[in-house]
């Protein structure tokens, strides 16, 4: 018997997760193999090294870089896994029951706030900013508005229909909600770091 097609708001959705998810893993692995190369040799740089301003080896060697006792991108590697396994899984059909919403939706929580306090501790205490870290950053965000919104949207989570459909008129304004964030952050940089005068 052939399966129901998924409606199309969901079918993006998935696709979402998917590309997000093979984004924040490649950033993920590529911080791995840049921490993996300082730690065989402390005498070089990473290749992500651009400037004083711009480059990987402050954050990766500072201690937010192992706030949990191992390097940060390692998380990444196995976090990253989740958002392409559900998006595969939506195009094929599946459903998901809420509490597997729920702990999903947990740990993008978990990621969209440890983000955040990277990108401050990035910003305000080591004056840095890190190529891949800020991929990351850049698919954390929408990610975890896109799949809030939708928890909403569709009824997962139990709210009246009124808010149902202010959610699913809210989706297609993820991208412009994402995008509004990373000004909020270029803001906090240049007035903190002076980030265009480095580029000149």
């Amino acid at each position: 018997m052939a399966l129901a097609p998924v409606p199309a708001r969901r079918t993006v959705l998935a696709a979402w997760l998917i590309v997000a998810g093979m984004i924040g893993w490649w950033a993920a692995f590529s911080l791995t193999m840049e921490r993996f190369h300082l730690l065989m040799d402390p005498n070089a740089t990473a290749a992500c090294d651009f400037s004083v301003l711009v480059q990987c080896t402050a954050n990766l060697e500072s201690a937010q870089g192992s706030v949990f006792g191992f390097p940060n991108p390692i998380l990444g590697l196995a976090g990253w896994v989740a958002p392409i396994v559900v998006g595969v899984a939506i195009l094929a059909g599946a459903r998901f029951a809420r509490w597997f919403w729920g702990l999903f939706w947990a740990g993008l929580l978990f990621a969209f706030v440890f983000v955040c306090w990277l990108i401050a501790q990035s910003i305000f205490v080591l004056g840095t900013l890190c190529p891949w870290c800020m991929v990351t950053w850049a698919v954390t965000i929408p990610t975890f508005y896109a799949v809030t919104i939708h928890l909403l949207r569709d009824g997962i989570v139990p709210v009246g229909e009124r808010a149902r459909r202010v959610a699913s008129t809210a989706m297609p304004w993820v991208p412009l909600m994402a995008f509004l964030s990373y000004v909020v952050i270029a803001v906090l940089a240049e007035v903190r770091l002076d980030v265009f005068s480095s580029l000149l």
